[in-house]
């Protein structure tokens, strides 16, 4: 227990004072206050004005002085505020204890929520016919962060990247190679990915815009690509392959990491959809219409009939969501796996194996599927996921298996933009990989990394070159990682690369360097934090709140996990960060002449160290020793 515990006792005596005046079933809150209004509030004295009518004040008064007479561990005073609200003040020498003691192992802010059940994550999910830029960035770090959010939170997580290689963009770079001269190899120094999305797949796209003839020749590969095993197809393979290979270079350069890939192209002809099909007829999920528009198609019908949705046409041939709702309910485990797995011919840098689907020449020993799917997903294509999730929500009888989190797109500040070689007037740059107005993730991991090692440099000339390549390494994954969770999903994301590095405000390096604030300390002190200390030493208001901020860890790993929401962490990392440097800009901790007290608040940084540590690799940033 942390801070839950000092929450768990007043709602318990709260419920106690309820049944006391026989009022029952009151959805009352309890939550840590803001500065100045105790440290515990509760909003029961509004929920209960209309049953005892009485105004919130008198009810506070009365709940108050009833707390009083109750027996408590934690809590010293219960208060009524003018405003209705009853506050709580703590036992800090007790909390203090529990908090700093707790905060020291290494199951500190695990929460059982998911009992060791299987969930899906899929994310990434880029073409493999281009580099990453930074707008694919935000979908493959919300999803890791996800991902390592509910496995603190006890779930068992599969993550699964969807290769589609089989669609129009990757049609357009064999074009390029196979009838448009582009070579094969890349020039020198340039990576393969990048090739193919900066030269052969934005050329071929304005070739064919300008000659009708190379659309013709796209419709001829495409159709050539249906065949599982011709000439045309092993070519993609290796193409697409080359690719995949650079982009997940980018990835686990990015701390990402994955469970399994699974390729379009193998999914077609799975014979999943035929499957999918009969069950959904089966289940009457979709209908067959005999007039109006769609006749002679099979739609999922909508709510009004202009929402219906073709899955067959009439010739007989599947629309795109035909691939969709296999695939998810495949990831439901509500079809039969036809998929044979080996391990991918990379290693991952976190020692992870990565499997891959195949057809043939596999092992059938692995099991990808979960009782509940979270598909990270751009929020333009939120009308076919609510389709895709309201049938898996029939498909599977449970309303929640199939989860669509969406998120809007990163522009570029025009800043930033004109550093990256992109002239927008003055505006934000909107990403196109058609066009090749797009910025690489890989270019803009070097140039942050390029900023951090000079002023590393700068800072600390003793170092090594391989301690000032750490750092700045770490400060550039941090800084990129950041920026892509710490904003709301549903707003787009402004990413400015001078911002984005600052040491202060809402930046991945202010609190990274807090970290490292906290580390130097600890090696000046020259020997090992102990948690034997008189906890009553701490009491000063900076040294109280940097408790309670620790104490929240687990309150907000719940909020992050039940909310699918990475912004809760990084908004705790923030506000842990700001609690520890106003401790340090007002509570000195070496030198101080009282031995009890130098132990204490060196019990405490160590505390803030080891919490700040494990909040970020939520986010998957590391916490630097030094910068």
């Amino acid at each position: 227990m942390t801070f839950k515990a000092i929450i768990d006792e007043i709602e318990n005596n709260l419920k106690k004072i309820l049944s006391d005046i026989s009022v029952l079933e009151v959805d009352f809150s309890v939550e840590p206050s803001k500065s100045g209004f105790g440290d515990v509030s509760s909003n029961i004295s509004f929920l209960l004005a209309n049953q005892l009518k009485k105004s919130p004040k008198d009810i506070a008064e009365m709940i108050s002085q009833r707390y009083l007479e109750l027996p408590k561990t934690l809590v010293v005073r219960s208060k009524p505020h003018p405003s209705g609200y009853v506050n709580f003040l703590a036992d800090w020498e007790k909390l203090n204890q529990l908090i700093l003691s707790e905060s020291i192992l290494p199951e500190f802010g695990n929460v059982d929520l998911g009992k060791n059940s299987t969930v899906v994550v899929e994310h990434t999910s880029v073409n493999p016919n281009k580099a990453l830029h930074i707008g694919h960035v935000r979908n493959i770090i919300i999803g890791d962060t996800v991902s390592r959010i509910l496995r603190k939170v006890n779930y068992t997580v599969n993550v699964l990247n969807y290769v589609d290689d089989s669609g129009l963009q990757v049609a357009d770079i064999i074009v390029g190679f196979k009838h448009l001269g582009f070579e094969q190899e890349p020039p020198d120094g340039k990576k393969f990915d990048h090739y193919c999305g900066d030269d052969v797949y934005v050329k071929t796209t304005e070739k064919r815009e300008q000659d009708p003839s190379i659309e013709e020749i796209r419709r001829m590969v495409l159709k050539e690509l249906e065949d599982g095993d011709s000439e045309i197809v092993r070519f993609r393979d290796r193409i697409t392959r080359r690719v995949l290979s650079d982009q997940l270079e980018t990835c686990w350069n990015l701390r990402v990491s994955y469970d399994c890939l699974n390729f379009e192209s193998q999914i077609i002809r799975s014979g999943l959809w035929s499957r999918a099909f009969k069950k959904l007829k089966e289940m009457d999920l979709i209908k067959f219409e005999n007039e109006g528009k769609n006749q002679g198609c099979w739609v999922i019908r909508g709510e009004k009939e202009e929402n219906d949705k073709v899955v067959v046409r009439s010739n007989g041939t599947a629309t795109y969501i035909a691939k969709d709702i296999p695939y998810a309910a495949w990831k439901l485990g509500l079809l039969e796996d036809p998929f044979q797995y080996s391990k991918y011919e990379k290693e991952q840098p976190c020692a992870k194996t990565l499997w891959q689907t195949t057809l043939s020449g596999g092992t059938y020993s692995r099991n990808f599927s979960g009782e509940k799917v979270i598909t990270v997903i751009d929020s333009r294509q939120a009308r076919l996921q609510d389709i895709v999730t309201s049938l898996m929500g029939k498909f599977k009888s449970a309303p929640d298996a199939y989860v669509h989190l969406g998120y809007e797109s990163v522009t570029l500040s025009s800043d930033t933009a004109k550093t990256l070689g992109l002239d927008t007037d003055g505006k934000q740059a909107q990403m196109s990989g058609r066009r090749g107005l797009y910025v690489s993730a890989d270019s803009v991991y070097e140039l942050l990394k390029e900023k951090t090692l000079k002023e590393t440099k700068t800072r600390h000339p003793e170092m090594s070159e391989y301690e000032i390549n750490q750092i700045a390494h770490n400060v550039a994954v941090g800084t990129i990682r950041y920026e892509m969770v710490k904003q709301d999903l549903d707003k787009i994301i402004v990413f400015d690369l001078d911002k984005s590095l600052s040491l202060e405000g809402d930046t991945a390096p202010y609190i990274q360097y807090a970290h490292a604030r906290a580390s130097r300390i600890l090696e000046k002190a020259q020997r090992a934090p102990s948690i034997d200390v008189d906890f009553a030493m701490l009491k000063e208001k900076s040294e109280l709140d940097l408790v309670k901020t620790i104490g929240l860890f687990d309150l907000n790993i719940r909020d992050a996990a039940k909310n699918l929401s990475p912004k809760v962490i990084s908004r705790y990392c923030h506000d842990l960060a700001v609690a520890f440097n106003l401790f340090y800009e007002k509570s000195k901790v070496l030198d101080l002449g009282d031995e009890n007290l130098e132990r204490a608040r060196l019990c405490l940084v160590n505390s803030f160290k080891i919490t700040i540590k494990q909040a970020l690799d939520l986010l998957g940033i590391d916490a630097p020793e030094r910068m």
